[in-house]
């Protein structure tokens, strides 16, 4: 007896240390960063009843610090689980976000919250399985991702997604589903509520959905390499569908269907490097359910919803272009993003955005410092913190390598407005040369000096008038930055 349990207790053991393990690998890469600016002035707006004791335009300054952790738990060749997490996201010595801080901006540059990023926040869990049919990822994952930086919201809220990628032949094909919102009755829902008390759940369908397909063209010969691809999206969103969801001061719930065509290229050309992207959308933004026509709605609304659908019609452009000679980089940027001066009609031209990806200068459409660390920069009505939009870009760079761990870039840039709101009476956004140094220390750690300055434009004061004696400041930020990744 006492063999035959030895026998099996050996066999059990073979077949224990047989087993493969279920990690076979853990790869670890991270980023943290610490920086600390001044901003001189917190809003665009001069003052003409600054004084001591009295000082309606003040300047900021503070240090602030990330940390993103991305971990992939690599069980075979073909198969990993990828994660990612923010961590310790926060102001030093500053107040920490509490849901009762109504002016806090909540985060655009994470799947967490601001208060969960300030400790920690998973942006990241999702299957990678290449199979003999494709590549196959599914969980939660950063999304908009196509193509140039242009347009792009990556460094955002990452979605539920189901992404597909195959070559076949020169081509490689794709396709992918985002559950952009879900507002199924469930646990976490509100809807919850409204079914159990059968209070306005007229619709189970309250969800926004995003379809994608396209393809990719690699090219390679010997004067030139790249790529070119177009990507079609076709967005659902029924959130405002029913009553008991439609916003103030509509009185009918209606859907919006977004559809958009979106090309891009990439090419270097001996020294030079060329990219360019458009975007064109077009749908419906609002079609309503009934037909209903509230009265006395405020200005900015249509007086008439019942068979006023809005329609989508909107185009983006960018295209940059970058030459490197010897140790001198030279570049530059341009970009349209189609404007809206009439919300009352019936189509939205501005649908497009530069996207949170794109940070072309310091200060103007600047989200990653302006809009997200100090909480935006605004005129008398608008901010100019944020991703791009309603705009012609221009901007110029010349960049040196001074040494081999020295980099130095220096850009000019001018914005205006493509189309004026009623009653503003400039469309200059303005102008704002950016002076950058990064210097690497060692392969993995690196420190950046930079300095901003704008020229503010008269599009700030907004609905100017002769007697309104509404004025604009220019602007200068000073930032550091020591950041370390592997």
């Amino acid at each position: 007896m006492k063999r035959f349990w030895l026998v099996l207790l050996s066999l059990g053991l073979v077949m224990a240390f047989s087993v493969s393990a279920f990690a076979v690998d853990v790869k670890v890469s991270a980023e943290y960063y610490a920086a600390g600016l001044y901003l001189n002035k917190v809003t665009l707006n001069d003052s003409d009843n600054e004084r001591k004791g009295d000082i309606d335009n003040p300047s900021t300054a503070f240090f602030f610090q990330r940390l993103r952790v991305g971990t992939d738990f690599v069980v075979s060749p073909c198969l990993k689980l990828v994660t990612r997490f923010d961590a310790l996201e926060r102001i030093w010595g500053g107040a920490r976000s509490n849901t009762w801080q109504a002016n806090a901006v909540e985060p655009e540059l994470s799947a967490g919250t601001r208060a969960e990023s300030e400790n920690i926040a998973f942006d990241n869990a999702y299957i990678d399985y290449v199979s003999a049919i494709g590549q196959f990822d599914v969980g939660y994952m950063p999304d908009s991702t196509w193509g140039t930086v242009f347009g792009n919201d990556s460094m955002g809220a990452n979605n539920g997604m189901i992404k597909w990628m195959a070559p076949v032949g020169p081509v490689i094909l794709l396709a992918n589903y985002a559950k952009l919102a879900d507002n199924s009755s469930s646990a976490v829902s509100t809807q919850s509520w409204y079914w159990k008390n059968r209070l306005n759940a007229t619709r189970a369908d309250r969800d926004t959905d995003s379809y994608r397909a396209g393809f990719i063209v690699p090219f390679k010969n010997e004067k030139a390499n790249g790529q070119a691809g177009v990507l079609f999206i076709f967005s659902r969103d029924a959130s405002t569908r029913g009553y008991a969801s439609a916003p103030a001061p509509y009185l009918d719930g209606y859907m919006a269907k977004r559809y958009q065509i979106n090309p891009y290229f990439k090419a270097n050309i001996g020294p030079v490097a060329l990219q360019g992207e458009a975007k064109y959308s077009f749908g419906n933004a609002a079609t309503f359910e009934n037909g209903s026509t509230p009265t006395g709605l405020p200005a900015g609304y249509p007086q008439t919803i019942g068979g006023f659908d809005q329609k989508i019609d909107s185009l983006s452009l960018f295209l940059d272009a970058n030459a490197k000679l010897g140790m001198v980089t030279l570049g530059g940027s341009f970009a349209y993003l189609q404007g809206d001066d009439n919300p009352t009609d019936d189509v939205v031209h501005d649908v497009n955005t530069g996207g949170l990806d794109w940070n072309p200068c310091l200060i103007m459409f600047n989200t990653d410092i302006i809009d997200y660390w100090v909480g935006g920069l605004g005129g008398q009505y608008d901010s100019i913190g944020g991703p791009m939009s309603n705009a012609w870009f221009f901007q110029g760079r010349v960049g040196v390598a001074a040494m081999p761990q020295l980099d130095i870039m220096a850009s000019l840039s001018y914005a205006q407005a493509d189309k004026k709101p009623s009653g503003y009476a400039n469309a200059t956004y303005g102008w704002e040369v950016d002076v950058t140094g990064t210097y690497k220390i060692t392969n993995n750690l690196s420190y950046m000096l930079g300095a901003g300055y704008l020229f503010t434009g008269d599009y700030f004061k907004g609905t100017d008038s002769p007697n309104s004696g509404l004025k604009t400041v220019d602007d200068f930020m000073i930032i550091n930055k020591l950041t370390l990744s592997f």
